[in-house]
């Protein structure tokens, strides 16, 4: 398997706000990512976006339905909050984390939790939050293994 291009991890997510110009601000504001690039378009609409948190990479922008295959990318603010897809990212310190989050505004769905998967494997804590529009995030922390 070949490398990736430098600055890429193997895996990266894009996910689509109506507004994701607030959506950014937002998530660097209550889940501490860092913008890495932000190529803004007419009519305040974000065409792209890279957001970062250590090496993982989320790629933020509006929807772009005009586009090829484009079309069924919505926010799940426009489909009564329904979600394909949840991303996980992990942090240093899940607790500190989901109360800066809760701080910032994000929904807490699940409070922070320790999952025991038992001696052979490991254990975790995790919290889900839901942003301004109503992505999932999980939030883990390896506490064992």
């Amino acid at each position: 398997m070949n490398p990736t291009p430098k600055g890429w991890p193997r895996l990266s997510s894009a996910v689509f706000y109506e507004d994701a110009s607030a959506a950014i601000d937002f998530l660097c504001r209550a889940f501490a990512f860092t913008v890495r690039l932000r190529v803004d378009g007419e009519g305040g609409r974000v065409e792209h976006s890279e957001l970062t948190y250590g090496e993982a990479l989320v790629m933020v922008s509006s929807p772009k339905p005009e586009l090829p295959g484009r079309a069924r990318f919505r926010s799940p603010r426009l489909v009564d909050g329904a979600n394909t897809q949840a991303l996980c990212i992990i942090v240093d310190d899940v607790d500190a984390h989901c109360a800066d989050a809760r701080v910032a505004g994000a929904q807490i769905v699940h409070e922070p939790v320790t999952h025991d998967h038992g001696p052979e494997y490991w254990a975790d804590r995790t919290y889900l939050a839901l942003d301004l529009e109503g992505h999932a995030w999980w939030f883990m922390q390896r506490v064992r293994g």
